[in-house]
């Protein structure tokens, strides 16, 4: 592999400057741009909806969170740029290390993890004192070594036991320890490593026995949501659910997921206003916005909408911009995806290929779940809207994987580059080659000329 020029921490100094940051950036510029885009959008949005929260928190000083978003999203930048500037190879060789790293943390964080919205996802980090959400670092690292286990083994990728099990192995690790706290996540990361694998060559036999396995638990809930709701559980049951939900780390969530799929299945016809309430003020969101909006901060959804600048940040942005805003923030996401799988082809490794590949389809495909929730296409879950939704871990590490997405980009870049000057250089040689050809061509007929023309004035 050609060696690019990747960033040297030396020179830390002079790349904070503005030109010289503007010199040294380089990738996809499509992309570049749709990230500035949705950053612009996620500022606008989520110092609308935290209106409310900072009259309850702050004593109604809004700025707080509108400082807070622009802090994240220029640190958020500025790790989209560092990560850009290094060679993704790098990321191959920490990917093992990186995934080793990730199964302890998860299982620390199950066990012993922050809980809040009653989930246990987050750890606290004891210096700054912000919690992480250690399912984002688990992603990533999965991502890398799977990137690095299908390029690796393409030859014996139709082999079960040499291909296919040692590429599932890591999913199915991370998607269970995943799974207890965070189902949703751990069915959409599922999905985008199936998706990975598919193209990754891996045999769909293979890839549809997976399949199966996993829609086995998935059609349990759906069994025990129906039961639940024909037996007409009463408030009693309700609350010893509550208790077991408490007493269990693993397995309290079920009653939860059970309750969600439910009021999917069956809520707008028969489920109380407060077990529907989100789901409801998300419509109602909706259908005040039409299709032009109210307008940047008259919305009305904020002040009765859990999470309205988090996981319902989407149901907000259509009451304020309409279904014209709504649909072009599907448009940005969905032109992301198309030049990142343009990246897919035009990269010649496989390993960046895959990985870039890989980090935008779990992207793209979060987006779509956390808007297909709040136009309540899918059961209420808990993933945001990538670079949209309020700052926090989640939010780096977005950036962190577009920057990966970029690095690739620039280094493909570089490489056709490099092409295009190689190609040139030859035309410019083979140019001067032939003129040096004609020219001695000439040269030899003038010769001959002048000897004939001798040869006529000897004989007169």
């Amino acid at each position: 592999m050609n060696r690019t020029d990747d960033i040297k921490f030396t020179d830390l100094a002079q790349n904070f400057k503005g030109k010289a940051l503007l010199q040294n950036t380089r990738g996809d510029k499509v992309i570049w741009a749709l990230v500035l885009l949705l950053g612009l959008v996620s500022l606008l949005v989520v110092y609308s909806a935290t209106g409310s929260l900072a009259y309850k928190n702050h004593k109604g000083n809004t700025e707080i969170y509108l400082f807070k978003q622009i802090a994240f999203i220029g640190i958020g930048f500025l790790i989209i740029y560092f990560a850009h500037r290094v060679n993704y190879t790098i990321y191959s060789r920490v990917a093992k290390v990186l995934f080793l790293f990730s199964i302890p943390l998860l299982l620390y964080t199950l066990f012993f993890g922050v809980t809040m919205n009653e989930g246990s996802r987050w750890i606290r980090l004891p210096i700054i004192n912000m919690t992480m959400q250690t399912s984002d670092l688990a992603k990533l690292a999965l991502f890398m070594l799977i990137a690095r286990l299908l390029s690796r083994k393409q030859t014996k990728i139709k082999d079960f036991k040499k291909g296919f099990l040692p590429v599932i192995i890591p999913v199915a690790i991370t998607c269970m320890l995943i799974a207890p706290a965070n189902l949703s996540t751990a069915l959409l990361l599922g999905a985008s490593c199936m998706l990975l694998l598919f193209i990754g060559r891996v045999s769909t036999k293979h890839i549809l026995l997976t399949i199966g396995c996993a829609l086995i638990p998935v059609i349990f809930l759906i069994s025990a949501a129906v039961i639940k709701h024909k037996s007409g559980s009463g408030d009693e049951e309700v609350a010893t659910a509550s208790a077991k939900e408490k007493s269990s780390r693993i397995t309290g969530r079920f009653n939860t997921w059970v309750g969600r799929v439910e009021n999917f299945m069956y809520g707008s016809k028969e489920a109380n206003d407060d077990d529907y309430y989100q789901v409801n003020q998300a419509k109602i969101a909706i259908a005040r916005g039409g299709w032009f909006g109210n307008g940047p901060g008259n919305g009305e959804a904020r002040n009765f909408l859990p999470q309205a600048y988090n996981d319902y940040i989407y149901a907000t942005l259509i009451e304020e911009y309409g279904m014209i805003g709504g649909a072009f923030i599907i448009f940005i996401y969905l032109v992301f995806l198309y030049r990142s799988i343009r990246l897919f082809k035009k990269c010649p490794y496989a390993f960046g290929a895959f990985l870039a590949l890989g980090l935008s389809f779990t992207l793209v495909i979060q987006a779509m779940a956390n808007m297909a929730v709040n136009v309540n296409l899918f059961p209420v879950t808990g993933v945001t809207l990538p670079l949209v939704s309020m700052g926090g871990s989640s939010f780096l590490f977005t950036c962190l994987s577009i920057g990966i997405i970029l690095s690739v980009a620039r280094n493909v870049e570089q490489l056709e580059g490099n092409k295009a000057a190689a190609l040139a250089a030859a035309i410019e040689t083979k140019a001067e080659t032939e003129g040096e050809e004609e020219y001695e061509e000439e040269e030899v007929y003038e010769e001959e000329e002048i000897e004939e023309e001798v040869e006529v004035a000897t004989k007169r």
